[in-house]
């Protein structure tokens, strides 16, 4: 939530300052840039902290930088464009170990089944901030001012660390991290980089998620300069347009397990997909706020239902000792296309204007989509059913073993047989009760 209030006040003090709309595609780029660096290196530690620990330190320290921005703001007004661009940088910078510590520790806390419905609530709570951030920086607004939006952000940060604190910290799991010198850091990062393009679904998953986001993200630069600017609307109506996607984010929360039970993550996705770009034709081609508001709320929550088959499958195929170094590879994919959306917004929106772009970008997005999406939900099938038969293998293998071991204790004269042999039984009743769930 404390990241909603800095995304509603920093885009609106920057267009009231400049009133260009190439400076918010600026901002958005050099906000953006800096995580195609830090995901890497965030996965990196992901992997040999744990996640729990991370999550705390990067948060805390979102807080610091914000509190230093919201007084140099207050001391130095006319420094306030530049000191907000390089913040957007340096909070860039800070959002990777969020994001990769949450990455990392879902799955331990979720496994099988829970795993889709753990992961679309971690989903849907973000769609929810966006309902109550937006709120309270309407009310803070009219009280604060938008400069103190970015103190009350700082504390929501240090809170959000806070509310981390009951979490256990685990280590690294076994395999998965080496030492701490800057050789065993780069030989790391280029396992995650050989993993990554090793496993063809979640390579084909980074590449069409670049082609959603570029999309997205050309909306989400120039989306104050649009609802103020083309459309006229006041501020309160960016603040209103962000609590209706929140208020479908808690309507999410409720139908999510219901589309679970009844369809497969896969058509999941593919819902999710169709939805998605059926809103950006219509962002591109809305003449009013009030149909473009729809359009965007509709967006967002496709995005939600697309994102439950993203984070669900993408989990389940890459082995879990390694899980941060490659989704920090996965990242770089990913979020390249938001520095991309931010400079086509700062260099081609005087040519076509803003939903221009967006109808053109979305035109090939179909494209793409129409031919990937099949080929990267039947790659995830396929390397889902490969993992099952390897571990179904070594299952037969192990209960062989067992059985190996006990026929030759009872062969053995020893005191101590018979309790080995129980012992023996034992695990291997364990092997058949975990092979037959």
């Amino acid at each position: 939530m404390a990241q909603q209030l800095v995304l509603f006040a920093v885009p609106l003090i920057l267009f009231q300052d400049t009133e260009e709309v190439s400076t918010l595609g600026i901002a958005y780029a050099l906000e953006w840039l800096p995580n195609l660096v830090a995901f890497p290196l965030a996965g990196l530690l992901a992997d040999r902290d744990g996640g729990v620990r991370l999550f705390r330190r990067a948060n805390l320290a979102r807080a610091g930088a914000l509190g230093l921005v919201a007084v140099l703001c207050l001391v130095t007004p006319s420094w306030s464009t530049a000191v907000l661009m390089a913040n957007g940088a340096l909070l860039s910078i800070l959002m990777a170990p969020v994001h990769m510590a949450v990455e990392k520790v879902v799955p331990q806390v979720a496994e099988g089944e829970d795993l889709a419905r753990t992961q679309s609530v971690v989903q849907n709570m973000e769609l929810l901030s966006m309902a109550l951030g937006p709120g309270l920086a309407m009310v803070s607004v009219l009280v604060l001012g938008k400069v103190w939006l970015l103190v009350l952000a700082a504390a929501m940060f240090a809170l959000a660390g806070a509310c981390w604190l009951p979490l256990p910290h685990r280590g690294p799991e076994k395999g998965g991290a080496g030492g701490g010198s800057a050789r065993e850091a780069v030989t790391e990062l280029r396992l995650g980089w050989r993993l990554l393009t090793g496993n063809r679904p979640v390579l084909l998953l980074a590449c069409f998620n670049f082609s959603i986001n570029l999309v997205v993200s050309t909306v989400l630069a120039a989306n104050a300069a649009v609802i103020t600017g083309v459309f006229k609307a006041p501020d309160s109506s960016f603040a209103l347009l962000n609590m209706c996607v929140g208020v479908m984010g808690l309507v999410n929360l409720l139908i999510t397990p219901l589309l679970l039970r009844r369809f497969e993550v896969g058509m999941l996705g593919v819902i999710g997909f169709t939805v998605v770009c059926g809103a950006l034709l219509l962002l591109g081609l809305a003449s009013s706020f009030a149909v473009y508001a729809v359009a965007f709320v509709v967006m967002l929550v496709g995005d939600a239902y697309f994102n439950v088959f993203n984070r669900t499958q993408r989990v389940k195929v890459i082995p879990r000792e390694h899980l941060g170094k490659v989704m920090g590879s996965f990242f770089i994919i990913n979020d390249l296309s938001f520095p991309i959306g931010g400079i086509l917004i700062a260099t081609v929106v005087g040519t076509a204007g803003p939903q221009g772009l967006v109808v053109v970008l979305t035109a090939l997005l179909v494209i793409f989509g129409v031919v990937f999406l099949p080929l990267t939900i039947r790659g995830f099938e396929r390397a889902l059913a490969e993992i099952q038969a390897r571990e179904e293998a070594g299952s037969e293998t192990r209960e062989e073993a067992c059985e190996e071991r006990i026929e030759r204790l009872r062969q053995e004269p020893r005191t101590e047989t018979r309790t080995d042999i129980l012992e023996t039984q034992g695990s291997l009743e364990n092997l058949t009760e975990r092979g037959s769930s």
